[in-house]
C-alpha cells in the first residue's frame, strides 16, 4: 500500500522506507518553535534534565507574541524568560518587540521552513506550514522541550482525509470561507488525529495567503495537520523568502485514505462560525441580523498582506460605523511596513479603524480587544469558544477579512455586497 505525503515526509524523517497509519515513530525535526506563553513551560522543564543545551541553535524559534509588546508583570517576567534563555543558548531565531510577527506568519516570512521538511511547535496552530508542503504540528510544552534539546519528537503517524478541491473562488470569498466550510461540514472532531490532505486542480486558484489560513486552521477539525501539494506558487513563495533546500513529497496513486470530501470553490459563499465552535457555521446570506459590537481584522490566520488589501478595499470608501471598535494588526512588521507603504494604514485610519503592531493579543483574549459581558465581536481569528475573547457572555463570529470589513461598516454580520460591492 502506498503512503500519503505526510506519510513520506515522517518516513523519511524516521530513517525509513515506509509507515503506516498507527505505527509509532521517532523523527527527526527541523524546526522547533515555541512563544511567550508556552516557551517558559518548556525552559523549566529542559533545566531539569541533564542536557542543557538546543540541539541546533538555528532550528529552534523563539517568538513572543501572545502577550507583548508586554501587557503586565506577569506577561513580563514570561517574555524575560525566553528573551535570557534564547540569549544564553545562543539562540539564532530569536524575534521580539522591533522585529517580531505573530509566529505563523513570521516563520515563513522568515524562511525558516520549507518543503519536506518537519516542525513542532507549542502552539496548536503549527500546522499552518503544511501551506508550504512541510509536516508541521502542534504539541504541548514538554514535547516541545524534549524536542527542542534532542531534535526528535515520537509520532503516531496519521490516517488521512483527502480534500479534492475543484473551481474558483468568487469575488471576495476566500480561503477562510474555504476552511469554515470545511470544518462546518465535518465537525470540530471531523478530522481527529488525521491529515487533511489537500489535492485537485482548485488549488492552482488558491494565493499561498489562501493556503495559510487554510492549514492553519485543520486544528479546529481535529487535524494532525493539513498539507498542500508543492507546486508553481509555493516554490515562488519559497525562493522569495529562503534559500534553504526543499524536497517535493507527493502521494502515491495507491496512498490510502480514510474518506475523501469534494471542495467545488465556484459554489462557495462568504460563511461566518457561530458561537461557540468553529463547526457552527452559516453563510452571511443565513446569518440574519446579527449585530456586533467590534471587528478584529488580524492574527495568525488573517493577518496577511492579502487580507488587509481586502479590507483597505472595503473601507476606501467607507467609515466605521459610529459605536463599533474596529482593530486592524498586521501579522508581522514586514507586513505593517508594506501596509504603510502601499497606504493601507491610512485607509483604515481615515475609515475610523485603529491599527496595532503585530501581537495575537485579542485572539486568546490576552489584550487589545478584550470583550466586556454581551459583546459580540466578528473576527478573522480562528477560535470562538466560551470567554475566549474575554467575558463568558460575549460572543465571536469567525469570519474572513471581507465580511469582517464589511460588518465594521454596518455594524452587523454583513458580505460586501451589502455595500454595493
Amino acid at each position: 500500500m502506498g503512503m500519503t505525503m505526510t506519510q513520506k515526509i515522517l518516513a523519511a524523517h524516521a530513517g525509513l522506507e515506509s509507515v503506516k497509519a498507527g505505527q509509532l515513530i521517532e523523527a527527526n525535526l527541523d524546526l522547533v518553535l515555541a512563544n511567550d506563553i508556552t516557551g517558559p513551560v518548556a525552559i523549566h522543564e529542559v533545566e531539569k534534565l541533564n542536557k542543557k543545551t538546543v540541539f541546533h541553535k538555528d532550528k529552534v524559534a523563539l517568538v513572543p507574541d501572545h502577550f507583548t509588546p508586554n501587557k503586565d508583570i506577569k506577561s513580563a517576567e514570561h517574555c524575560k524568560c525566553v528573551r535570557e534563555y534564547a540569549k544564553a543558548q545562543g539562540i539564532t531565531n530569536y524575534f521580539e518587540v522591533g522585529e517580531m510577527g505573530i509566529e505563523h506568519a513570521l516563520l515563513p516570512e522568515k524562511g525558516l521552513i520549507v518543503a519536506g521538511e518537519t516542525c513542532i511547535g507549542a502552539d496548536s496552530h503549527t500546522c499552518t506550514y503544511g501551506a508550504l508542503g512541510a509536516f508541521s504540528t502542534g504539541v504541548g510544552s514538554t514535547d516541545m522541550g524534549a524536542g527542542m534539546i534532542t531534535g526528535q519528537a515520537w509520532f503516531k503517524v496519521p490516517s488521512a482525509i483527502k480534500v479534492v478541491v475543484t473551481g474558483k473562488l468568487k469575488p471576495w470569498v476566500s480561503g477562510k470561507d474555504v476552511i469554515l466550510h470545511l470544518i462546518g461540514k465535518i465537525g470540530v472532531d471531523g478530522a481527529l488525529y488525521r491529515s487533511l490532505e489537500f489535492v485537485g486542480d482548485g488549488i492552482a486558484n488558491l494565493s499561498m495567503d489562501d493556503r495559510f489560513t487554510i492549514a492553519n486552521m485543520a486544528i479546529e477539525a481535529g487535524a494532525k495537520n493539513g498539507i498542500f501539494p508543492v507546486d508553481e506558487k509555493t516554490i515562488a513563495y519559497m525562493e522569495e523568502h529562503s534559500n534553504k533546500e526543499y524536497k517535493v513529497y507527493e502521494a502515491d496513486e495507491d496512498a490510502e485514505y480514510d474518506e475523501e470530501i469534494v471542495i467545488d470553490l465556484d459554489k462557495l459563499d462568504s460563511t461566518v462560525a457561530f458561537p461557540h465552535l468553529p463547526e457552527n457555521t452559516k453563510t452571511v446570506k443565513e446569518a440574519g441580523e446579527v449585530t456586533i459590537d467590534q471587528v478584529v481584522i488580524g492574527s495568525c490566520t488573517n493577518g496577511r498582506i492579502e487580507d488587509l488589501r481586502v479590507a483597505a478595499k472595503i473601507l476606501e470608501n467607507n467609515k466605521v460605523k459610529k459605536g463599533i471598535r474596529c482593530i486592524i494588526i498586521p501579522a508581522t512588521q514586514k507586513i505593517y511596513l508594506q501596509a504603510m507603504e502601499e497606504g493601507l494604514l491610512k485607509t483604515f485610519i481615515e475609515a475610523g479603524a485603529i491599527v496595532s503592531t503585530p501581537t495575537c493579543g485579542p485572539c486568546l483574549g490576552g489584550h487589545m480587544g478584550i470583550l466586556a459581558a454581551g459583546e459580540r465581536a466578528v473576527a478573522t481569528t480562528n477560535r470562538n469558544f466560551v470567554g475566549r475573547m474575554g467575558d463568558v457572555t460575549s460572543e465571536i463570529y469567525l469570519a474572513s477579512p471581507a465580511v469582517a470589513a464589511a460588518s465594521a461598516v454596518t455594524g452587523k454580520i454583513s458580505e460586501p455586497s451589502e455595500l454595493g460591492m
